[in-house]
Protein backbone atom coordinates (compact mmCIF):
# COMPACT_ATOMS: atom_id res chain seq x y z
CA UNK A 1 0.00 0.00 0.00
CA UNK A 2 1.37 3.40 -0.99
CA UNK A 3 2.06 5.82 1.84
CA UNK A 4 0.39 9.24 1.92
CA UNK A 5 3.41 10.98 3.45
CA UNK A 6 4.17 12.80 0.20
CA UNK A 7 0.68 14.32 0.38
CA UNK A 8 1.30 15.37 3.97
CA UNK A 9 4.62 17.01 3.03
CA UNK A 10 2.85 18.84 0.17
CA UNK A 11 0.08 20.06 2.46
CA UNK A 12 2.40 21.16 5.27
CA UNK A 13 4.73 22.94 2.86
CA UNK A 14 1.79 24.84 1.38
CA UNK A 15 0.63 25.77 4.89
CA UNK A 16 4.13 27.06 5.56
CA UNK A 17 4.16 29.04 2.32
CA UNK A 18 0.92 30.70 3.41
CA UNK A 19 2.40 31.43 6.82
CA UNK A 20 5.72 32.97 5.76
CA UNK A 21 4.62 34.70 2.54
CA UNK A 22 6.34 35.13 -0.83
CA UNK A 23 9.58 36.80 0.25
CA UNK A 24 10.94 34.39 2.86
CA UNK A 25 14.40 32.90 2.23
CA UNK A 26 14.97 29.27 1.30
CA UNK A 27 18.02 27.03 1.05
CA UNK A 28 17.71 27.04 -2.77
CA UNK A 29 20.34 29.65 -3.49
CA UNK A 30 18.77 33.07 -3.92
CA UNK A 31 15.26 31.71 -4.44
CA UNK A 32 12.51 33.09 -2.23
CA UNK A 33 9.46 31.09 -1.24
CA UNK A 34 7.66 32.54 -4.28
CA UNK A 35 10.34 31.14 -6.57
CA UNK A 36 10.22 27.75 -4.87
CA UNK A 37 6.44 27.53 -5.12
CA UNK A 38 6.60 28.43 -8.82
CA UNK A 39 9.27 25.76 -9.36
CA UNK A 40 6.98 23.13 -7.86
CA UNK A 41 4.11 24.16 -10.13
CA UNK A 42 6.05 24.11 -13.41
CA UNK A 43 7.73 20.84 -12.44
CA UNK A 44 4.32 19.15 -12.26
CA UNK A 45 2.32 21.12 -14.82
CA UNK A 46 4.65 22.16 -17.64
CA UNK A 47 6.83 19.53 -19.36
CA UNK A 48 8.83 22.33 -20.96
CA UNK A 49 10.43 22.96 -17.56
CA UNK A 50 12.06 19.51 -17.54
CA UNK A 51 15.37 20.28 -19.30
CA UNK A 52 16.04 23.29 -17.08
CA UNK A 53 15.28 21.34 -13.91
CA UNK A 54 17.15 18.19 -14.88
CA UNK A 55 20.04 19.58 -16.88
CA UNK A 56 20.36 23.22 -15.86
CA UNK A 57 22.87 25.19 -17.90
CA UNK A 58 21.48 26.92 -20.96
CA UNK A 59 18.01 25.43 -20.36
CA UNK A 60 17.68 26.94 -16.89
CA UNK A 61 16.82 30.45 -18.02
CA UNK A 62 13.81 29.23 -19.96
CA UNK A 63 12.52 27.29 -16.96
CA UNK A 64 12.92 30.41 -14.83
CA UNK A 65 10.83 32.33 -17.38
CA UNK A 66 8.07 29.73 -16.96
CA UNK A 67 8.25 30.20 -13.19
CA UNK A 68 8.02 33.98 -13.54
CA UNK A 69 5.02 33.60 -15.83
CA UNK A 70 3.25 31.45 -13.22
CA UNK A 71 3.70 34.16 -10.60
CA UNK A 72 2.58 36.90 -12.97
CA UNK A 73 -0.59 35.01 -13.93
CA UNK A 74 -1.64 33.63 -10.56
CA UNK A 75 0.13 35.63 -7.86
CA UNK A 76 1.83 33.96 -4.92
CA UNK A 77 -1.42 32.81 -3.26
CA UNK A 78 -2.66 31.34 -6.53
CA UNK A 79 0.61 29.53 -7.19
CA UNK A 80 0.56 28.05 -3.69
CA UNK A 81 -2.99 26.87 -4.29
CA UNK A 82 -1.85 25.21 -7.52
CA UNK A 83 0.87 23.39 -5.58
CA UNK A 84 -1.71 22.38 -2.98
CA UNK A 85 -4.16 20.92 -5.49
CA UNK A 86 -1.46 18.82 -7.10
CA UNK A 87 -0.69 17.88 -10.69
CA UNK A 88 -3.18 17.75 -13.55
CA UNK A 89 -4.38 14.46 -15.00
CA UNK A 90 -1.32 12.46 -15.97
CA UNK A 91 1.31 10.08 -14.56
CA UNK A 92 1.85 12.09 -11.35
CA UNK A 93 -1.80 11.54 -10.44
CA UNK A 94 -1.21 7.77 -10.28
CA UNK A 95 -0.50 7.29 -6.59
CA UNK A 96 2.54 4.96 -6.73
CA UNK A 97 4.18 7.16 -9.37
CA UNK A 98 3.28 10.41 -7.62
CA UNK A 99 4.51 9.13 -4.30
CA UNK A 100 7.84 7.91 -5.68
CA UNK A 101 8.39 11.17 -7.57
CA UNK A 102 7.35 13.49 -4.77
CA UNK A 103 8.18 12.19 -1.30
CA UNK A 104 11.84 13.26 -1.40
CA UNK A 105 11.13 16.35 -3.53
CA UNK A 106 8.57 17.74 -1.10
CA UNK A 107 10.50 16.71 2.00
CA UNK A 108 13.65 18.50 0.80
CA UNK A 109 11.79 21.66 -0.24
CA UNK A 110 9.76 21.66 2.98
CA UNK A 111 13.06 21.63 4.85
CA UNK A 112 14.40 24.34 2.52
CA UNK A 113 11.84 26.69 4.04
CA UNK A 114 11.79 25.30 7.60
CA UNK A 115 15.51 25.33 8.16
CA UNK A 116 16.10 28.62 6.40
CA UNK A 117 14.04 30.20 9.16
CA UNK A 118 15.93 28.30 11.89
CA UNK A 119 13.67 25.30 12.53
CA UNK A 120 15.32 22.08 13.71
CA UNK A 121 15.05 18.46 12.60
CA UNK A 122 11.60 16.90 13.05
CA UNK A 123 12.67 14.45 15.75
CA UNK A 124 9.09 13.22 16.32
CA UNK A 125 8.63 11.95 12.75
CA UNK A 126 9.80 8.34 12.81
CA UNK A 127 7.25 7.62 10.06
CA UNK A 128 9.01 10.10 7.81
CA UNK A 129 12.41 8.68 8.74
CA UNK A 130 11.36 5.18 7.69
CA UNK A 131 9.85 6.43 4.45
CA UNK A 132 13.01 8.32 3.52
CA UNK A 133 15.22 5.41 4.53
CA UNK A 134 13.30 3.15 2.18
CA UNK A 135 13.71 5.67 -0.63
CA UNK A 136 17.46 5.86 0.01
CA UNK A 137 17.73 2.14 -0.73
CA UNK A 138 16.52 2.88 -4.26
CA UNK A 139 18.08 6.29 -4.79
CA UNK A 140 21.58 5.90 -3.37
CA UNK A 141 22.98 3.80 -6.27
CA UNK A 142 21.58 6.33 -8.75
CA UNK A 143 22.99 9.24 -6.79
CA UNK A 144 26.46 7.71 -6.50
CA UNK A 145 26.44 6.89 -10.21
CA UNK A 146 25.43 10.47 -11.06
CA UNK A 147 28.13 11.91 -8.81
CA UNK A 148 30.82 9.93 -10.66
CA UNK A 149 33.09 9.53 -7.65
CA UNK A 150 35.99 7.25 -8.55
CA UNK A 151 37.01 4.37 -6.29
CA UNK A 152 34.56 5.06 -3.44
CA UNK A 153 31.95 2.97 -1.66
CA UNK A 154 29.57 5.40 0.01
CA UNK A 155 27.91 4.03 3.14
CA UNK A 156 25.09 5.96 4.82
CA UNK A 157 24.42 4.99 8.41
CA UNK A 158 21.55 6.03 10.66
CA UNK A 159 21.79 6.24 14.46
CA UNK A 160 20.63 2.66 15.09
CA UNK A 161 23.51 1.34 12.96
CA UNK A 162 21.44 0.36 9.91
CA UNK A 163 23.29 1.02 6.66
CA UNK A 164 22.82 1.50 2.93
CA UNK A 165 25.74 1.49 0.50
CA UNK A 166 26.55 2.05 -3.15
CA UNK A 167 29.66 2.17 -5.28
CA UNK A 168 32.94 0.31 -4.82
CA UNK A 169 36.38 1.21 -3.54
CA UNK A 170 37.50 3.11 -0.44
CA UNK A 171 34.74 3.07 2.20
CA UNK A 172 33.37 6.47 3.21
CA UNK A 173 30.77 6.43 5.98
CA UNK A 174 28.21 9.24 6.18
CA UNK A 175 26.40 8.97 9.51
CA UNK A 176 23.56 10.95 11.01
CA UNK A 177 19.80 11.19 11.39
CA UNK A 178 17.94 9.98 8.30
CA UNK A 179 16.45 13.37 7.51
CA UNK A 180 19.89 14.98 7.73
CA UNK A 181 21.45 12.29 5.55
CA UNK A 182 18.94 13.02 2.80
CA UNK A 183 19.54 16.75 3.06
CA UNK A 184 23.31 16.24 3.01
CA UNK A 185 23.02 14.22 -0.20
CA UNK A 186 20.91 17.00 -1.70
CA UNK A 187 23.52 19.64 -0.94
CA UNK A 188 22.09 21.18 2.24
CA UNK A 189 25.28 20.61 4.26
CA UNK A 190 25.08 23.94 6.07
CA UNK A 191 22.00 22.97 8.10
CA UNK A 192 22.65 19.33 9.02
CA UNK A 193 24.61 17.37 11.60
CA UNK A 194 26.31 14.62 9.61
CA UNK A 195 29.69 12.99 10.19
CA UNK A 196 31.70 11.84 7.18
CA UNK A 197 34.61 9.49 7.90
CA UNK A 198 37.11 7.42 5.95
CA UNK A 199 40.25 7.90 3.90
CA UNK A 200 40.96 11.63 3.70
CA UNK A 201 41.14 11.82 -0.10
CA UNK A 202 38.01 9.67 -0.49
CA UNK A 203 36.13 11.85 2.00
CA UNK A 204 37.19 14.94 0.04
CA UNK A 205 35.84 13.42 -3.17
CA UNK A 206 32.53 12.64 -1.48
CA UNK A 207 32.06 16.01 0.21
CA UNK A 208 32.78 17.89 -3.02
CA UNK A 209 30.44 15.76 -5.14
CA UNK A 210 26.93 16.63 -6.32
CA UNK A 211 24.49 13.80 -5.54
CA UNK A 212 20.98 15.14 -5.95
CA UNK A 213 18.86 13.72 -8.76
Amino acid sequence: MTSDLDLRERRELCDLFDEVGPDAPTLCGDWTTADLAAHLVVRERDPRSGPGILLGGRFERYTESLMARELERHGFAGVVQRVRTGPPVGPFRIRPIGHAANIVEFFVHHEDVRRARGDRIRADRTDLDEELWGMLKRLLPLMVRKARIPNVELIVERPDGARRSAGSGEAVVMSGAVQDLVLELYGRSSVVEVDVSGDRSAVARVTSATFGI
